[in-house]
C-alpha cells in the first residue's frame, strides 16, 4: 500500500519534480553504547536522473560525512569522499562495508528502537530529510520495525 502512495504521489508530479527527485529507502543505522561517539547510516537512493550527494547532517552529531570503505593491503579502512555521484535511473546502496554516511560526535546514543532526522543534501534534488531507524548493535541490513 505505501508503495502504491508513494506512486501515485509520483505520478501526480510536474515532470520536472520527477526528473530532479531521489527518493531514499531503508534509512537505518546500528545502535551504540552510552560511551560510543561515532555510528554509521544505511540507506538505497534511487536517482531518476544522474545526481551528486553533497553533504549529510542531522541533530544527533556534531558532524556527518559521506565515506567509503577501501582494502590497502590487508586491511579495511574507512575514509571521507567529498561527494557521491548518483547514476540517471540507478540505484545506489549505502551499506556496511561499502559507502556509507558516518555520524561523529554523537550527541546521545542511538538505542534500538529509536528513529532520527537525517537530511542529504543534493546538486540536483536539493534537500532530502528521512527518517533513520536504529536498528540493534550487531545488525547486517533493515529489519522493519513493528510500532504498536
Amino acid at each position: 500500500m505505501k508503495r502504491f502512495v508513494v506512486l501515485c504521489l509520483l505520478l501526480a508530479m510536474p515532470a520536472t519534480a520527477q526528473e530532479n527527485m531521489v527518493m531514499v529507502e531503508h534509512a537505518w543505522a546500528r545502535a551504540t553504547s552510552a560511551s560510543q561517539r561515532v555510528g554509521g547510516v544505511f540507506l538505497t537512493l534511487h536517482a531518476h536522473r544522474a545526481d551528486r550527494l553533497l553533504s549529510v547532517d542531522t541533530p544527533v552529531a556534531d558532524m556527518a560525512e559521506l565515506h567509503e570503505t577501501v582494502k590497502e593491503g590487508d586491511v579495511m579502512r574507512m575514509r571521507p569522499i567529498a561527494a557521491l555521484d548518483l547514476p540517471a535511473g540507478g540505484m545506489t546502496e549505502l551499506k556496511p562495508g561499502g559507502y556509507h554516511l558516518m555520524l561523529m560526535g554523537l550527541r546521545q546514543p542511538l538505542t534500538k528502537g529509536a528513529t532520527f532526522p537525517l537530511s542529504l543534501h543534493f546538486a540536483h534534488a536539493g534537500l532530502v530529510t528521512v527518517l533513520v531507524e536504529v536498528q540493534a548493535a550487531g545488525a547486517a541490513g533493515m529489519q522493519h520495525m513493528h510500532m504498536p
